[in-house]
């Protein structure tokens, strides 16, 4: 396959507001400097998901323009709008420092689109103080995203006591029976927690884009 014939999508920004993605965890690094060499060409912003430190520093030598972000496992490349404030603010929710690579996938792919996003880690339900002490912080945020292994029954909590939109987003973290997050899954599927959103497993930058659909949404309202 010859990858310099990829149709890549410079036009989804204008299209529906998000900036092209590249799931970058099973590519080469040749095959993602090939692709980010056309967006270099086109002047345009491009995030790069799932990649590795050894992948990223190949990558990095070969474009001044991009910066990897460890914690999130992406490399950002070209520039983003800065964060508006009045576009609304989306806090991200871990059940513990596991969930650390998903949770910051979301937190970077809303703040490159411009949108305020702060994390809070450790707050799983197995101490439930956690959550309820942090509860006036959760509250502020238009927007939440919760993260979890396990079970997965953050989300769930959390829909008793808020009336925000809450994207659940299951993590593959856990026990054999935790199934990579499958459990996790199911369980927010089958919450009895009305107008929970769930997306699929470790999929940061999914609840990330669905928190930005809500947001522009309310932008037009």
């Amino acid at each position: 396959m010859n990858y310099k014939e990829n149709r890549l999508d410079f036009e989804r920004r204008e299209r529906i507001g998000f900036v092209e993605a590249i799931w970058g965890e099973h590519k080469t690094p040749k095959q993602i400097i090939e692709i980010l060499s056309k967006f270099e060409a086109a002047g345009q912003f491009a995030l790069v998901t799932r990649v590795d430190l050894p992948k990223s520093e190949k990558i990095l030598r070969r474009f001044k323009a991009a910066k990897y972000h460890q914690e999130a496992c992406c490399i950002s490349f070209g520039s983003h709008p800065k964060v508006d404030e009045s576009r609304g603010k989306v806090i991200i929710l871990s059940g513990g420092t596991s969930d650390l690579p998903v949770a910051a996938e979301a937190e970077l792919a809303l703040r490159v689109h411009g949108v305020q996003a702060d994390t809070l880690f450790d707050v799983g339900v197995a101490g439930l103080h956690r959550v309820l002490n942090n509860l006036e912080r959760i509250q502020k945020a238009d927007i939440v995203i919760a993260c979890a292994g396990m079970e997965g029954a953050l989300p769930t909590v959390l829909g008793g006591l808020i009336p925000q939109p809450i994207i659940g987003v299951p993590v593959s973290v856990g026990y054999g029976v935790s199934s990579d997050g499958r459990v996790a899954m199911e369980c927010m599927l089958a919450s009895c927690a009305p107008g929970l959103m769930v997306v699929n497993i470790d999929n940061g930058y999914g609840a990330a884009m669905a928190a930005l659909r809500i947001i522009r949404l309310k932008s037009k309202g």
